[in-house]
């Protein structure tokens, strides 16, 4: 089977792709390895950002359906010392530029704004290989193929599709997290609700931290972050929940109990999430009839931006092959262009704010740069 645009993996790059292309008259074929939209929880909460995720949404058409799914009052943000003492507590005053919403109702907005069948669930892909003259011949793990003009790797940070493109491997880089939730928080544990607020905190040391976001229903989204060797995280049995929690929680030895609860508490078993990142600055040369897009193309350390830098990926390489309809290289061109630029300044940004978040003067860097940008602002 030949098909026109095809996109390997349905997370919210791909789907913003598919989207604006739709909206533009241009069919497209997403192909994603899980079974179904339901078969895993679609992450916590995003802040989609006024320079990036919210023009994405604009050129999909879906900025009012957007809207509808905004929290409000979870762009409230707060700094804590380990002890508790509040460093600093900006309040949700509705003027900024970030609202919060949930990861898998973003995602359901742009699958129910795709023709029905645009996504084909179940396709794991096993091998991509070029077969010349702009053509790739994708095959899934049930031994199908396809055969594609246009091959588009929104397929995350291990991507199948990288390959054709680019011999970089995302490498470890020296921090993971650790996520916990605690459920209905105001009334079976008001203590840490109390601590986090009504967004998001931050209560950090060198080398390590606590964070958590209030999402809906009084839910309390916990990522712990420690800087330790894989190796390190290895000799933990995350198979054992209460020893894991009670190893993780000793690295906090002394801090605020409403601030540790958010680890020991946890109603979910700990899960381990390693961070990896590609190369500041990751490019290629340009290949006939293939690109990247999202973690696929730029995968870096957590800095709020992912997912935003994907839906403005999906959304410019979808306006480039709109405005280019008859020229693939040229829309692949221009959109790389734009892009590699785009992603090493948003990748150098993420690393400055994680040093902020663990170097040596946290948490007090951070609060400095939240003053900071605030008065900038």
């Amino acid at each position: 089977m030949t098909t026109d645009v095809t996109i390997i993996g349905a997370g919210l790059g791909g789907l913003t792709l598919a989207r604006v292309l739709h909206v533009h008259g241009i069919p497209a074929t997403i192909y994603e390895a899980e079974p179904s939209p339901t078969a895993r929880t679609q992450g916590g909460m995003l802040d989609i950002h006024d320079h990036n995720g919210q023009p994405a949404l604009q050129a999909a058409g879906l900025i009012d359906e957007f809207r509808g799914l905004i929290l409000e009052g979870r762009e409230a943000t707060r700094v804590l010392d380990r002890d508790g003492t509040v460093l600093l507590d900006e309040p949700d005053d509705g003027t900024g530029g970030r609202p919060e919403v949930q990861r898998g109702e973003l995602r359901q907005i742009l699958l129910d704004s795709l023709p029905v069948g645009t996504v084909r669930w179940g396709h794991k892909v096993s091998r991509v290989r070029a077969l010349g003259d702009s053509r790739h011949e994708v095959t899934f793990a049930d031994g199908t193929t396809v055969v594609t003009s246009l091959l588009i790797g929104a397929d995350g940070a291990w991507s199948r599709v990288r390959p054709l493109l680019s011999d970089a491997i995302p490498e470890y880089v020296g921090t993971s997290l650790i996520e916990t939730y605690l459920f209905d928080s105001d009334t079976r544990h008001p203590a840490s609700a109390k601590a986090v607020g009504g967004g998001a905190l931050f209560a950090l040391a060198p080398g390590k931290g606590i964070q958590a976001h209030r999402e809906s229903g009084g839910t309390l989204h916990t990522y712990v972050t420690l800087s330790k060797p894989q190796d390190w995280f290895a000799g933990i049995d995350f198979t054992d929940a209460a020893a894991a929690t009670a190893r993780i929680v000793q690295e906090f030895d002394g801090w605020a109990p409403e601030l540790t609860a958010l680890i020991t508490d946890g109603e979910t078993a700990p899960v381990l999430r390693t961070l990896n990142a590609l190369p500041i600055g990751h490019r290629w040369d340009r290949v006939p009839g293939v690109t990247l897009l999202g973690d696929a193309a730029h995968l870096m350390i957590p800095s709020g931006e992912g997912a935003n830098l994907a839906m403005y990926d999906g959304a410019e390489l979808g306006k480039a092959i709109a405005a280019h309809p008859d020229d693939v290289e040229a829309a692949l061109t221009e959109y790389e262009q734009a892009l590699f630029p785009r992603s090493a300044a948003a990748a150098t940004e993420a690393v400055r704010v994680h040093e902020l978040c663990l170097g040596d003067n946290a948490p007090h860097s951070l609060v400095d740069f939240f003053t900071d940008h605030e008065q900038a602002g």
